[in-house]
């Protein structure tokens, strides 16, 4: 049966690497991001290399009705979507007071409200012909608050409970929910945001082996998915309660973003 996905934030990292793999599976591709060029180039390599249809749709998903073009441009090209990798996302770093409340803002439209209004779009359809699949890709920021990434700690939270919310709403109607929860990968995120220092945790993974795993759990209709041992470990064992010595623990992890004169730093979504 043909298939075709739709992954944002497709132009780099995890959602290139996500284009990649599920074109190796077989699947016809729909890849969106704000550069144009950058998909452009990979959508004729997918094709060239795996021989699937790998469609550009160029948007910013900080607009406020972005998922209703994106809907709206599938229609008009006759796409109709049997998986939705909700991707895209970006994240600030620092004191909250000293970062841009645009750019929190354009964080929280990208990682949270695109996120729900393309599972809108996209999930009825799904529903209705009794098959498909949404991948959500929250971070293992979002199993406790985070300190110095006050936002984008809170909105992975968001996607986590979300996420795991939906699969329960779904379960039995053919419909597979699983939300992705890696720790740091070396992606452009880091560049972007300013600082390696945000990977708190002192070390990365590359995108290759997070989605390999990520599509494997998809497989398998996993709810949620930490790849790693570390992030498993922590994800699993750290306390919940109470939660304000859960923040103040994990502000002593955080901390070192922090330098007397660097600025607040704000990440770029794949684009």
């Amino acid at each position: 049966m043909d298939s075709t996905a739709l992954i944002t934030g497709a132009s780099s990292g995890l959602g290139a690497e996500f284009a990649e793999q599920l074109a190796a599976r077989g699947h016809d591709v729909v890849l969106v991001a704000r550069s144009g060029d950058r998909l452009a180039a990979l959508a004729e390599r997918l094709t060239a290399v795996h021989g699937v249809r790998a469609h550009v749709l160029v948007q910013d998903l900080a607009v406020p009705d972005a998922a209703r073009r994106v809907a709206e441009e599938l229609g008009a090209r006759g796409l109709v979507v049997d998986l939705l990798v909700n991707n895209a996302g970006f994240g600030t770093c620092g004191r909250f007071e000293e970062i841009s409340g645009a750019r929190d803002h354009d964080q929280l439209m990208v990682n949270v409200v695109a996120l729900v209004d393309l599972t809108h779009e996209l999930l009825p359809g799904m529903l209705e012909r009794g098959r498909g699949a949404v991948l959500n890709v929250a971070s293992n920021a979002g199993f406790q608050p985070s300190p110095y990434f006050a936002v984008y700690g809170a909105s992975k939270s968001f996607v986590l409970n979300f996420g795991l919310a939906l699969r329960q709403e779904c379960r039995g109607r053919g419909i597979r929910v699983l939300t992705l929860c890696p720790g740091p990968v070396e992606t452009a995120f880091f560049e972007a945001i300013g600082t390696r220092e945000a990977a708190v945790t002192g070390s990365m993974t590359t995108p290759e082996p997070v989605v390999r795993a990520a599509l494997r759990a998809l497989d398998r209709d996993r709810g949620y998915l930490a790849p790693g041992f570390g992030n498993a470990l922590g994800a699993h064992l750290t306390p919940r309660r109470p939660r304000t010595l859960v923040a103040a623990l994990a502000e002593r992890v955080t901390r070192k973003v922090l330098t007397p004169s660097a600025p607040a730093a704000t990440g770029e979504y794949a684009a």
